[in-house]
């Protein structure tokens, strides 16, 4: 019988992981079924633990339940604690060993799909949730020479980035008037509601890179705005999901599957 694995959310209908995860399986030759399960937003454990009955291997963790996620592990990865939260669950008996492999997916899509080289350049990452803080510690192992967190919220802000030792600045979104980045990261949820966040002109520097999070079949207003004010390079978050999925197939099989056809294959109209 094939090793179980699945995506674990609410609403979970639109997840690609199945995709993804299938494609890498026939990549590597791995003998595995992975699909979606909708769990109640108030039974993120009692579904986990159905599924674990089942005897399955592992899950994969997105909304809302990354927090529980990072609860209900028993082993922390230092990238899970560091994030507070957990997108990737590895089940070997009564041990359930927990990571977040966001981080590790943006750092490689910008290294390796997108060629940006991340020592020395000036980051300005926006937003404070928990997409912010997953990527954070990944990104200062980079050595950037500048990281700026920004918020609507400065004091949330400036919470965050206490926590990681002075090594990133918070401003609040007027407060970035007077600088420039090679590389914007929108790790808000604004794209998802159709509004960008209230960035001031001038952000951008020549060539910079602006990087959305999200994505899907239209450009976003965050990459529409880069575009107008001149970004050097575009990117959605399409790539980030491939990578984060190829380090979670990773944990679970021991074996690193190749992303840039499976992000290829996405990348075609009919998947878009």
């Amino acid at each position: 019988m094939a090793d179980q694995y699945a995506v674990i959310g609410n609403p979970v209908a639109h997840s690609k992981s199945p995709l993804i995860h299938a494609a890498f399986a026939r990549q590597t030759g791995q003998d595995l079924v992975y699909t979606r399960l909708l769990a109640p937003k108030d039974a993120f454990v009692a579904t986990a633990n159905a599924f674990r009955e089942r005897g399955g291997r592992g899950l994969n963790v997105t909304l809302p339940f990354k927090g529980e996620a990072f609860r209900y592990a028993t082993v922390l990865s230092a990238g899970a604690r560091a994030a507070q939260a957990v997108n990737t669950l590895k089940f070997d008996g009564n041990t359930v060993f927990g990571d977040n492999t966001d981080g590790a997916g943006l750092v490689n899509d910008l290294l390796h799909n997108l060629g940006f080289a991340l020592a020395g350049q000036r980051v300005l990452l926006l937003g404070s949730g928990g997409a912010a803080r997953g990527v954070i510690e990944p990104l200062l192992q980079q050595k950037p020479a500048q990281f700026v967190l920004a918020n609507r919220t400065p004091d949330k802000a400036r919470q965050l980035a206490e926590d990681f030792r002075g090594a990133i600045e918070a401003r609040s979104y007027d407060a970035l008037a007077d600088g420039q980045f090679d590389l914007v990261i929108n790790a808000t949820s604004a794209s998802l509601a159709g509004e960008l966040p209230p960035l001031p002109p001038g952000v951008f520097a020549h060539g910079a890179l602006a990087y959305d999070m999200m994505y899907g079949r239209n450009e976003t207003p965050f990459l529409a705005f880069a575009r107008d004010q001149g970004a050097g390079q575009l990117a959605d978050g399409l790539g980030m999901l491939v990578e984060q999925a190829a380090v979670s197939f990773f944990i679970w099989r021991g074996i690193r599957p190749d992303s840039a056809p499976v992000l290829q294959l996405l990348r075609q109209p009919q998947d878009a």
